[in-house]
């Protein structure tokens, strides 16, 4: 099998997690170059990896890199994609930095793995909770056309990086010891905007156009370019829960054409990355403690709107680091070597 040198740049949550699928998933390593701000030596899974500092020089005889990304800010690709893509490698983003550029496929590959084949150096990963759903809904798209989107996001504290897991885990901890009124005092250098431990908040991403967060607005534009449908009303509200990792989605469509829920189930079950759990009488649905380190999208409360013609729920779990991230990635890198067959 032909050998391909790989670039992983970034070794937080996500750039841990591509190293492990990458291992996991027997992808054709050859040479592997771990890339960071720093050089120091990591360990993951009982594999040792020395990091080295990032400069464009890093990518010389790289095939394949892929850029871990940050959420919110400008990350390492947009420093280092571009010396990247002259030196011959693929470069393949999990940040925000490239994802609506018009020259950049942003793909998923159980919905749009052809347009990895139009890349001319980037391909831009999308954001964890559209990728997720996309997966779950492309299927029935395809089957029987989404006129309507609407999605209330539950996403775990991971999908903000280590900080937000710290943060919910100083302030679980502080509510253990000293009760409920202690997590008022301001835990320094906090990664949220409120307190994570016990709450939910509506607020993922800066606030923007007609007071929807930047998250919200990812879900609507990415969606509509994954899907190759602009026509598709999407309203999204996006919600930070005190959950370690794998986000949840509460999704309600209509179809364009009526779609029985047993046919949905039967067109889900048959799908690329799907798993249906759906037997709510006996306690069957998907749940973030459940998911956490698979790769597959979880499907359950598959349900009609008894109220409006082609209306349906779904609720849609992944985890955010895996599928929502490191996996798609990988499965984008898999898909470039392969052609998309």
């Amino acid at each position: 099998m032909k050998k391909y040198n790989v670039a992983v740049v970034g070794v937080g949550a996500v750039g841990i997690e591509m190293l492990r699928v990458l291992k996991q998933r027997n992808f054709p390593v050859g040479q592997l170059r771990v890339l960071a701000r720093s050089a120091r030596e990591i360990e993951v899974d009982d594999s040792k990896y020395a990091v080295e500092t990032v400069s464009p020089d890093s990518f010389n005889n790289i095939n394949i890199a892929l850029f871990a990304g940050t959420e919110g800010e400008k990350g390492a690709a947009a420093t280092y994609a571009s010396e990247a893509v002259k030196r011959g490698a693929v470069v393949i983003d999990n940040g925000a930095d490239f994802r609506m550029d018009p020259k950049v496929p942003l793909v998923v590959p159980e919905v749009n793995a052809k347009d990895v084949l139009k890349h001319k150096g980037i391909i831009a990963n999308p954001n964890c909770s559209t990728i997720q759903m996309v997966v779950a809904l492309g299927p029935i798209h395809k089957k029987a056309g989404i006129k309507r989107i609407i999605v209330t996001t539950l996403q775990a504290s991971s999908g903000a990086g280590r900080g937000a897991v710290e943060q919910l885990k100083v302030e679980n901890a502080m509510i253990a010891a000293n009760g409920f009124d202690s997590v008022h005092v301001c835990v320094k250098d906090r990664a949220m905007p409120q307190q994570l431990a016990y709450n939910v908040f509506p607020h993922i991403g800066g606030f923007v156009e007609d007071d929807y967060t930047s998250e919200e607005w990812k879900m609507v534009r990415e969606t509509h370019k994954i899907m190759h449908d602009d026509l598709i009303k999407i309203s999204a509200t996006t919600v930070r829960v005190p959950v370690r990792t794998g986000h949840s989605e509460s999704v309600y469509i209509e179809t364009k054409t009526p779609i029985e829920v047993d046919k949905l189930k039967s067109v889900l079950s048959k799908a690329a990355g799907i798993v249906v759990m759906d037997d709510p009488a006996t306690g069957l649905y998907p749940m973030p403690k459940d998911v956490e380190g698979k790769d597959e999208v979880f499907v359950g409360r598959i349900r009609k709107d008894p109220f409006v013609k082609n209306g349906l729920w779904l609720w849609v779990v992944a985890d955010n680091l895996r599928k929502g991230a490191a996996t798609n990635a990988v499965q984008i890198a898999e898909c470039v070597i392969s052609n998309c067959k």
